[in-house]
């Protein structure tokens, strides 16, 4: 029997898209006009050349890399922790993770200035750096939701039992066993959290703006207001690079994780 054309799937896709694909094309055409009677990249080359863009874009990526890091170190212990000792509070460590979706940005960065100001025991907006330690944390809180789910599907996909017992009867700690068997085992799930953690910290507008941080995200509003085509330039080097995010979680993730890891890792940890 001849199957049909998915003639009315294919048009309902489409139109959907439509409304995704129109506006990015004439985004990325007026962002091509910006030299009268011609079309050009002047408007990148002119977002290139500023300083105030190399640095907050630069400002942007080291502190979504910290907060890569310090996620990381964070989440893969504790989901770590729950599947195999306490499974009972998985339901409350997902409701935790999944309260930065709950309460907007400008309330926890409220709730930073007032517990963490100059009248606080703790002042770290009373300086520079304190104030990019609060930035960091803040956009640790506002991934956790993204990267806990990454790393709890990383963990769901192994055996932690089996590799904890296997990694303890060579000899390792508890430490050494996160270090040199989860860690790796998990290492696609990580990455997939680090490339939505950093588009999330990478456009981040409220937590920088109220704590006066030159990142990116006040930037490019700073710039849609004084400009007409570099922002829509920005615009389109912002999806270009979240979809290359994208791309590369894709990659990482269809990699299945397997126990490759445990032979070389039992060499590090066998006295």
């Amino acid at each position: 029997m001849k199957q049909r054309f998915p003639l009315v799937p294919l048009l309902t896709a489409l139109f959907a898209a439509s409304f995704f694909i129109v506006p990015l094309i004439a985004t990325f055409y007026f962002s091509l006009k910006m030299t009268r009677g011609e079309l050009g990249f002047a408007a990148y080359a002119s977002v290139f050349r500023s300083a105030d863009f190399l640095q907050t874009i630069s400002y942007s990526t080291i502190a979504s890399l910290v907060a890569i890091a310090v996620g990381a170190v964070i989440i893969v212990p504790t989901a770590y922790w729950v599947r195999l000792k306490v499974p009972k509070l998985r339901p409350v460590v997902e409701f935790i993770s999944l309260l930065p979706l709950i309460v907007p940005p400008v309330v926890l960065v409220f709730g930073y200035i007032r517990l963490f100001g100059s009248n606080s025991w703790l002042p770290l907006t009373a300086s520079t750096s304190g104030t990019d330690v609060l930035l960091v944390i803040g956009y640790v809180v506002l991934s956790m939701p993204y990267m806990f789910r990454a790393v709890d599907n990383g963990m769901a996909a192994i055996d932690i039992s089996t590799l904890t017992e296997a990694a303890e009867s060579l000899g390792a700690s508890r430490l050494r066993t996160i270090a040199l068997v989860i860690f790796p085992n998990v290492r696609a799930a990580i990455i997939s959290g680090a490339f939505l953690t950093f588009s999330i910290s990478l456009g981040e507008f409220v937590l920088a703006s109220l704590l006066n941080r030159p990142a990116f995200g006040p930037y490019l509003v700073q710039l849609g207001q004084d400009r007409a085509y570099e922002p829509a330039a920005l615009a389109i080097m912002s999806f270009a690079f979240t979809w290359g995010c994208m791309a590369l979680m894709q990659l990482f993730a269809t990699r299945k994780p397997g126990q490759r890891w445990l032979p070389r890792a039992a060499q590090r940890i066998t006295p």
